[in-house]
């Protein structure tokens, strides 16, 4: 035998548990772009590039480790991608820069008389996209790093 319980409620009760069971309203955040405070700076970028780069390179590369890179390399290949990572990591954490993705490019080269020219091209919002650029020589090699800061929506 089925029973079924009907419940008769008042106006007020329904209105009252309606309140119980409410809960509040999120409406959309849409990011069209970043806050003035949480943008890429190209200013502040070179800066951290420049420190680590500089502190990398300085007085840690002579002459001697040069001409063994020359013939192995795998040095030189590590010391770049370490360098990279350490300006990216520096850059998220203290430019406050949450919705960009950072991108770092660093090349080291021997000093042999020639020249070298770096170059770079990118499809972007120049409005929210930019980059930054460093370099370092001494009289056994040069350096560049290129920090590349894309806002994600």
């Amino acid at each position: 035998v089925n029973h079924y319980v009907s419940e008769v409620m008042s106006t007020e009760e329904v209105e009252l548990k309606h309140e119980d069971q409410a809960s509040d309203i999120v409406l959309p955040t849409y990011h069209l772009g970043p806050e003035e405070n949480e943008k890429f700076y190209p200013s502040k970028a070179k800066l951290v590039a420049k420190e680590i780069l500089n502190g990398e390179l300085e007085g840690k590369v002579d002459e001697k480790w040069v001409e063994e890179w020359a013939d192995f390399g795998d040095e030189f290949e590590a010391l770049s991608k370490d360098i990279a990572d350490k300006i990216k990591e520096k850059c998220k954490a203290s430019l406050d820069i949450p919705r960009y993705k950072i991108v770092v490019q660093v090349t080291i080269g021997q000093m042999k008389d020639q020249g070298v020219k770096i170059t770079s091209r990118c499809l972007w919002d120049t409005a929210t996209d930019n980059y930054a650029t460093v370099s370092f020589q001494n009289q056994h090699i040069w350096a560049s790093a290129i920090v590349f800061g894309l806002y994600t929506d």
